[in-house]
């Protein structure tokens, strides 16, 4: 685990260091963590590292273009429809966005909801696809003091 901190940082390190936006910024970061724990489920040592190391390296690239391709209205139709679903929807049960302008939609799904000494949380799945291409991501969502959610993982 040490060692895919170390390079989901590197990674991050590397990102920051490109001509991104805000947007590309955001899905490198989330890309290149995913990607780097999926690397890290392959081979053992230095082949668990590489495979690490790659995985967090094409997850910052996937999740950048994502971010490239959702604009403002994108993200607020997404925003609505997340703290939507992580108030009201089941666990285990997607609920859609869509921008009718762009064509780009989503699917956020809560798969776990937990109480924490600070509020409840949700661990999501979410599903974007822009221009024809599927994005996947996992993250947790806190309810926030004032009663919105904020994304903390």
């Amino acid at each position: 685990m040490k060692r895919l901190s170390v390079l989901v940082l590197a990674s991050a390190i590397l990102v920051g260091c490109a001509d991104y936006g805000p947007k590309e910024m955001g899905g490198s970061l989330i890309g290149a963590g995913v990607g780097g724990l999926a690397g890290a489920q392959f081979g053992r040592g230095k082949g668990q590292l590489a495979a690490t190391g790659a995985g967090a390296l094409l997850g910052a690239l996937v999740g950048g273009s994502a971010g490239r391709s959702l604009d403002r209205a994108d993200r607020l139709y997404m925003s609505r429809a997340a703290a939507d679903t992580f108030e009201h929807v089941p666990s285990g049960h997607a609920s859609r966005w869509r921008n009718p302008d762009s064509g780009n939609w989503g699917t956020i799904t809560p798969m776990r909801t937990y109480e924490t000494a600070y509020g409840y949380c949700r661990e999501y799945q979410q599903t974007i696809v822009v221009g024809g291409r599927y994005e996947e991501s996992y993250g947790t969502a806190c309810r926030q003091p004032d009663g919105s959610w904020r994304v903390v993982d």
